[in-house]
């Protein structure tokens, strides 16, 4: 099965998704998982609770929305400005363990920046990790879901910010983990991105029906300049594929930027686990809110 190259591609992709992938259709338990979970995942326990950054809601519009896609309601947590608008959109996806308390704060914080950030739940069709103790059975769920699927549903994510008094001429993209290697699919698959961010996303693996491609195979297909902050202490993520990443964006001539950040761990930027740094994870929110201004999406 080849990648979708364009938006309409990825509309009929996305009509069709039940016929491409059978486990689309929801089992009645799936189609129960309507509302975003509270609080962090289990299997991410204990939470640091004296590094964890929280972000008020003073002055923002923030909370739970659904937002249609294809063939469903997503929930999908949101927070922009309270007054004014419209505002630059900033597409958040999340880490392996879904749209926990770090996720939403990361929202926050990026609407007392000034933009409409939004952060689809990823799984929702596949279960809900937020209740799993260990993080093989994460994995389980996570292993069933479809690039095709989470650049249908961010599509319809765009939509729905653009009804919900966002400006998607002014789009970005930011993903952690899991969610650091979609931001790159996701800069080429859509030319309405303007500039994308992915922490420490995996960049190479293996192939398969439901991840055709990863980042460093897209390189060249690349429609948005993207930056990559990276651990220079990743066990999982080897510095020769970052390496790779860089020659393959640097061959094709895309505008990438690469950040290793020397002896972070994966997941510096998560303050509620013991790999936080907080010096790397503040430099790295600084250069982000500067790569998103630099590149149109403010």
């Amino acid at each position: 099965m080849s990648r979708p190259t364009d938006d309409a591609d990825a509309v009929n992709l996305a009509t069709d998704m039940r016929s491409l992938f059978p486990k689309f259709e929801p089992s009645r338990r799936e189609a129960m998982l309507t509302t975003l979970a509270t609080g962090f995942a289990l299997a991410t326990q204990p939470v640091a609770a004296e590094t964890t950054i929280t972000t008020d809601a003073n002055g923002l519009e923030a909370g739970e929305v659904q937002v249609q896609a294809s063939d469903r309601a997503i929930p999908t947590y949101r927070a922009k400005p309270a007054q004014g608008g419209p505002f630059p959109v900033i597409l958040v996806v999340q880490e392996i363990f879904g749209v926990h308390e770090h996720i939403k704060d990361v929202c926050r914080r990026l609407a007392k920046a000034g933009y409409l950030a939004i952060a689809p739940e990823m799984y929702v069709r596949q279960g809900d990790v937020a209740g799993l103790k260990s993080i093989d059975e994460v994995r389980a769920v996570v292993a069933k879901v479809p690039d095709a699927q989470v650049m249908s549903d961010l599509d319809a994510t765009v939509q729905f910010a653009a009804s919900d008094g966002g400006d998607v001429e002014r789009l970005g993209i930011t993903g952690f983990c899991w969610g650091g290697r979609i931001t790159w699919l996701y800069a080429a698959h859509t030319a309405k991105l303007k500039a994308g961010v992915a922490w420490y996303g995996r960049l190479v693996g293996e192939t398969s029906q439901l991840t055709p491609k990863h980042p460093v195979d897209i390189a060249g297909d690349l429609k948005a300049p993207v930056l990559g902050l990276y651990g220079g202490a990743d066990q999982g993520i080897p510095l020769d594929t970052v390496g790779a990443m860089r020659g393959a964006c640097a061959k094709a001539g895309k505008t990438c930027d690469i950040v290793v950040f020397e002896g972070a761990p994966h997941a510096f930027h998560a303050d509620y686990r013991p790999s936080y740094r907080a010096e790397a994870a503040k430099e790295g929110w600084s250069r982000l809110l500067a790569w998103f201004k630099q590149h149109g999406v403010s």
